[in-house]
């Protein structure tokens, strides 16, 4: 699968409204076939930041999805709410899901 974590820093006054501002790209990425999650999280240090966690099958799925009308659209519309050029990391990882940490494995729950 690709992998992919991205930091989005965002302008103060966006900041409380970026899950609405980015809902609909949020919405059309997650309706991809090859998105295997797409999910956005908050910075408990700094409230402007968002870090999105967003995983597709394979690199074909990567590329329909940089492709897409909504990412193209993403593209225009999410900037102008930023504070700075979102920061990423992309790798390919040989799995489809999520792994157990077993280090903190919880005994008698899955």
């Amino acid at each position: 699968m690709i992998f992919i974590t991205a930091k989005f820093r965002v302008l103060p006054e966006h900041a409380d409204r970026w899950p609405e501002i980015a809902a609909e790209f949020t919405r059309a990425t997650r309706a991809e076939p090859g998105c295997l999650w797409f999910d956005w999280s908050r910075s408990l240090d700094d409230p402007q930041e968002y870090v999105l966690v967003e995983a597709f099958r394979d690199s074909e799925a990567g590329a329909a999805h940089v492709t897409s009308e909504h990412f193209r659209t993403a593209q225009r519309t999410l900037p102008p709410h930023l504070a700075e050029t979102p920061r990423i990391v992309n790798a390919d990882v040989p799995q489809q899901d999520w792994s157990e940490l077993g280090e903190m494995a919880v005994p008698g729950r899955p």
